[in-house]
């Protein structure tokens, strides 16, 4: 079974620059298991800033709306989203990828917070997903901390603490896919992860 495990934060914008690649493998490659798995690294105690804002605009296709910009240094809080995709990951894992592209849509477009109840309702209401009240709570889930512990592993695993992560396994074998090479051409790292599958 090929797997690729992608470890991000819903509020860090190389997450939000790293998505597309994301997406453009899952298009091509529907039968690989996705474990798209929040870090949960904003915890409302600060902002990413806009030198990385800027740098990320640079270095990717990734798109910023003025607002979003305008708002870069008020403290962002990602756990409600890191509970909600905890939540889709065990339980509706096919919605996580369109969920994750609302959200980060919703938060580096539209200038959403995404750390309310309110945020969330139209969004689930659209895909009409119901999660419990307990992934609208300020602390992380339980969900979210296993997958907490499961990213811990995997930065063990690869000797580095950083996010995002795209990690390709193969069998036994697993390959750490270096994003920066693919940030401004996405379609790319589908020829990258091709070779990978057929060695």
């Amino acid at each position: 079974m090929n797997q690729l495990y992608f470890v991000y934060d819903s509020h860090c914008p190389w997450s939000y620059a790293c998505l597309p690649l994301v997406n453009a493998i899952a298009q091509k490659y529907p039968d690989i298991e996705l474990h798209v798995w929040h870090a949960a690294h904003y915890a409302g105690k600060d902002s990413p800033g806009a030198s990385q804002v800027n740098t990320v605009k640079q270095d990717s296709i990734a798109k910023f709306s003025r607002a979003y910009e305008a708002n870069i240094t008020s403290k962002k809080d990602s756990q409600m989203c890191a509970n909600v995709m905890a939540w889709l990951e065990n339980k509706q894992p096919q919605h996580v990828l369109p969920v994750l592209n609302a959200i980060t849509n919703n938060h580096f477009v539209n200038n959403n917070d995404m750390d309310s109840r309110e945020d969330f309702e139209s969004l689930l209401t659209e895909l009409k997903l119901s999660p419990p009240n307990k992934v609208f709570k300020d602390k992380l889930s339980n969900d979210a901390d296993q997958i907490l512990e499961d990213v811990g592993e995997i930065q063990e695993l690869i000797g580095m603490r950083s996010f995002p992560i795209l990690l390709l396994a193969t069998g036994e074998n697993a390959v750490l896919l270096d994003h920066s090479h693919y940030l401004k051409h996405p379609a790319k790292i589908v020829e990258a992860v091709s070779q990978e599958l057929n060695k």
